[in-house]
């Protein structure tokens, strides 16, 4: 061979074996917990490529590279996603922190700031929104609370006016106001909306969670006990806290986007898609200065679309009267004359008139006869066919209300010294706009509510709310002498404001408006707190003290609508009052008074309107110490004083004692109390509400209303309640496995609530219903007690799969009950009907189980939950109606397509799983097939949607 065929064969081969050679840089190292701890089974991945590995049993790992320097991330459920940097082939020794486990250290329940939750005395979870946002169909908070913690209930209501734009939350199956949110901490105003209308969570103020955009949450922490002596009123069932986050040089613009593709979308019996969703989110953060300073920027834009459940409308729509005023033009002889009117009209149709001689010989009343459907719908069917429409055209709109909303939110830290000395800001402001419909305003209502001198055909009348929402918070944190510091000042306020469209007033006939601003109500809340604290490193095995105070300031609005969204009118235009003659009232075609107001939402009067405030002080002392390295107790005291009703005093003792390393018991007692909402206080109005079908004009009095003394209403006061908690946590390593069971019962005594409603007894009492335009009354008060009682229990488990794969598998279940005990009685009658104690007794699941199996490999993820939601009892039925169990299934897949881009695609409820039918003589003619009284996992069916995630750094 020729030297320069030799040559020429070394120089290929060289080449051809460079990228082997290259290839023989190995970086070896080891991954360990922040105690040291090998952590086997993470995986290594060289950033941007498919060059991977897992650790071994003690943790190490060995992986080629072929060149430096490169970027290594170790990942692996349950623990927080680390980027190493490596310059040179050392060996490395990596520390992760956990991420949504037991190691996870947390802000509430324990003052103590370096506690995990493998420590804590109470149960708490916490639940790592990245992870979701990569994962979820869900896009609101409380959708998300829904599907991953147990514990927790909300579902979206329909046909209840304002509570269709806030979802009613539960925690353990006590009320939306016995949960405490937080933010960063501090405490988040409630919002201005009180559950007058038949939902779950009727007569409680609840917090709006919705309000804060996903994007800007790191972090959601739950604790699931009482913690009044903690954290003051409201946190009886437990405290919702919501970390914002943290990060800088990042943006992450998330694009979110689907729709309900399910059996019964737009119509029960047609299909199709409704409900389309879309959401564009964007966070990014920036340094602010060199100390570790940062400032968090999230905004979002979302739509949502509505749904509808119903079918045909099988109600009656006609009546004889009306097939008269399409022939003949109204005639006032035909209102007191029906005789003379069914005449004329049986004469129009042989069929029309075999209905009214069957009527005649049935012995029924003329007014009978012809405000009926007739036989079969005879009535009904032939005046729709003479007007070229069908019953399809009368549908109401029963499902999700349309939304629109915007959101901004900031969190932020600035360092001002080297000695810890920080000052810190969050806040945001949000809008959302809704569109939700009421009931078919038909012309058969006899009561000339359906005003078919504007509406030939009836109407449905719709209720557009615009919920606005604002919070700023600023304060100090840092070190005086050795006791640590932090002074804030936190106020928010939420308000609504209703407009009623394609509506009308029916006492102005057709010179009614179709539109009418009604008014709206407002919530703020201003609190200043300050918080000082100081570890005992020797004392013991650690003792941890902490006290401090507390000035809150509470107020409360309710602003009247326009005169002609409450106003009855008379036969000349003016406004009917207590001289205005019987003669002169605008009547129905049978004889009795149109109602006034805009229908589906009278406005609120001026006689309405409230300005209330409250303030109230507080002082806590917390004490938690480590009475040895296996045995910890808490103990905490607080003493709260309110302007309007006293004083208060609450206490709780807490304990967790470890048996070994890996299994510790746990166990808590206290006293809670939740003050009187100034809503529940002083709210007052009158609303239409259909009860059996038929539509009331529901007055809904003050607490400190004449009408109620009269009534015998008592005060409004406290309520009080009595937690008690016992669980265990346990580890098992080898199997990756992390277990909590905890058990619970919380005794609530004078729960404020809503009455069952009274008729007027005497003339003071009628004069004062005829004033509000009201047939019945309801009032707040604290009417009953009750005692809840279930069992939590979690199991999360980490496993490998293959060389670069993880299984988390996470089960989670609540076992719960909630008993009504000593109800109180006015008038000689229980305060609560049967339909009042399904709200809080039947009407939410007692059961509920999560199986969720999340899977990652390289650039693929997928994800698998099964949620049993039990079964429940409708209220309108007294219990004797229930509505089995369900099981729903979610599946998504993600793709990193490349670093910076993220595509996520999957379904929510993937085989369009929906709740028993409603009995079918009880669904108001095919509107009401799925419950609006249940909250079980609502009626909308498969959802699809598809995500896209970009991040640039």
């Amino acid at each position: 061979m020729k030297k320069n065929d030799i040559l020429k064969t070394l120089m290929f081969s060289f080449l051809f074996l460079l990228p082997l050679i290259m290839a023989a840089q190995t970086i070896k190292g080891k991954v360990t917990d922040s105690s040291g701890g090998a952590l086997p089974y993470m995986n290594v991945v060289e950033k941007g490529t498919t060059n991977g590995t897992v650790t071994d049993d003690n943790g190490e790992f060995s992986i080629p590279v072929k060149e430096l320097p490169i970027k290594l991330v170790i990942s692996s459920m349950g623990f927080k996603t680390k980027e190493v940097t490596v310059n040179k082939a050392s060996y490395l020794t990596i520390v992760v922190k956990e991420d949504n486990a037991l190691g996870e250290v947390v802000i509430i329940g324990s003052r103590n700031k370096s506690r995990t939750m493998i420590d804590t005395p109470v149960p708490i979870d916490i639940i790592s929104m990245e992870n979701l946002s990569n994962s979820g169909a869900q896009t609101s908070v409380t959708e998300i609370l829904n599907y991953v913690a147990p514990s927790f209930t909300s579902t979206t209501q329909t046909v209840s006016d304002g509570t269709d734009h806030v979802d009613p939350a539960s925690l353990r199956g006590l009320g939306p106001d016995q949960v405490l949110v937080l933010i960063n901490g501090k405490r988040r105003h409630k919002s201005a909306l009180v559950n007058v209308n038949g939902t779950v969570g009727t007569g409680t103020v609840g917090t709006d969670m919705n309000s804060i955009p996903t994007a800007s949450i790191e972090r959601i922490e739950v604790l699931r006990d009482g913690a009044a002596a903690q954290y003051g009123s409201d946190a009886i069932a437990g405290v919702i806290n919501i970390v914002l986050k943290k990060a800088t040089n990042e943006l992450a613009i998330n694009i979110n986007s689907g729709a309900n593709f399910s059996e019964h979308s737009n119509q029960y019996n047609e299909g199709g898609v409704d409900g389309e969703k879309f959401q564009i989110d964007a966070n990014y953060g920036v340094d602010l200065g060199d100390n570790g300073g940062y400032i968090n920027f999230t905004g979002s834009l979302a739509t949502r679309g509505a749904t509808n459940r119903s079918d045909s409308m099988g109600q009656p729509i006609y009546t004889m009267f009306d097939i008269a005023t399409r022939n003949l033009g109204y005639d006032a002889a035909f209102a007191m004359n029906p005789s003379a009117l069914a005449s004329y009209v049986g004469g129009l149709d042989p069929s029309l008139q075999a209905v009214y001689d069957a009527g005649i010989a049935n012995g029924d009343s003329f007014l009978d006869i012809i405000s009926s459907n007739g036989n079969n719908g005879a009535v009904s069917e032939y005046e729709l066919t003479q007007r070229g429409l069908t019953r399809d055209d009368f549908r109401m709109k029963v499902g999700q209300s349309k939304l629109r909303s915007g959101q901004f939110m900031m969190n932020m830290e600035l360092p001002l010294d080297d000695n810890g000395a920080t000052f810190y800001s969050f806040g945001g402001l949000s809008f959302r706009d809704g569109l939700a419909a009421g009931f078919f305003r038909r012309p058969a209502y006899t009561d000339g509510r359906g005003n078919t001198d504007a509406y030939a055909n009836g109407f449905l009348p719709h209720i557009a709310s615009r919920v606005i929402d604002k919070s700023f918070a600023a304060g100090i944190k840092g070190k005086i002498g050795e006791w640590d510091v932090d002074f804030s000042n936190t106020y928010g306020v939420n308000s609504f404001d209703f407009t009623i469209v394609n509506t009308t007033n029916a006492t102005l006939g057709a010179s009614s408006p179709n539109e009418f601003e009604a008014g709206g109500f407002s919530f703020a809340q201003n609190t200043t707190n300050l918080d000082v604290s100081k570890f005992y490193e020797d004392t013991f095995e650690g003792l941890n003290v902490a006290f401090g105070g507390e000035y809150r300031v509470e107020n409360y609005q309710l602003l009247a609508g326009e005169e002609s969204s409450y106003t009855a009118y008379d036969v000349y235009g003016e406004p009917v009052n207590n001289l205005t003659l019987d003669s002169d009232k605008v009547k129905s075609y049978f004889g009795g008074n149109v109602p006034g107001g805009a229908q589906v939402f009278p406005g609120y009067r001026p006689e309405n309107e409230v300005d209330q405030n409250r303030n109230s002080f507080a002082t806590y002392l917390d004490l938690e110490a480590d009475l040895s390295e296996s045995f910890l107790v808490s103990a905490a005291i607080r003493y709260e004083n309110y302007n309007d009703f006293g004083d208060v005093f609450n206490w709780k003792i807490a304990s967790r004692f470890k048996a070994s390393d890996n299994f510790a018991i746990r166990a808590a007692i206290s006293t809670g109390f939740r003050a009187p909402d100034l809503h529940q206080i002083y709210f007052n109005a009158t609303a239409t509400q259909f009860v059996g079908g038929l539509p009331i004009e529901q007055g809904t009095f003050a607490n400190n209303s004449r009408l109620a003394d009269l009534i015998g209403i008592p005060t409004l006061k406290e309520e009080t309640s009595q937690n008690f908690s016992l669980g265990l946590t346990a580890k098992l390593p080898e199997s990756k496995i992390k277990i909590t069971v905890d058990a619970y019962m919380v005794n609530v005594d004078d729960r404020v609530g809503l009455t069952r409603s009274y008729s007027p007894s005497g003339a003071e009492q009628t004069a004062i219903f005829d004033a509000a335009a009201a047939g019945a009354a309801k009032f707040f008060t604290n009417g009953f007690d009750t005692e809840s009682s279930g069992l939590d229990i979690v199991i999360d488990q980490n496993m490998s799969i293959g060389e670069n794969g993880t299984l988390n598998n996470i089960l989670s279940g609540t076992f719960s009950k909630t008993e009504i005990k000593n109800v109180k009685s006015i008038l000689g009658t229980e305060i609560l009907d049967a339909t009042l104690k399904g709200y809080i007794q039947d009407a939410m699941p007692r059961t509920k189980f999560n199986l969720t199996n999340s899977y990652k490999t390289g650039k693929f993820s997928a994800m698998l939950r099964n949620v049993y939601f039990g079964s429940v009892n409708d209220p309108d039925f007294a219990g004797a109606v229930t509505y089995d169990a369900k099981i729903i299934t979610d599946l998504t897949f993600g793709y990193e397509v490349t670093e910076n881009l993220r595509l996520t695609v999957g379904s929510n409820n993937l085989l369009d799983v929906y709740p028993d039918e409603v009995p079918t003589a009880s669904n108001y003619g095919g509107q009401f097939i799925f419950s609006r009284r249940t909250s079980q996992f609502g009626f909308n069916g498969r959802y699809v949607f598809g995500k896209l995630t970009f991040t640039l750094k």
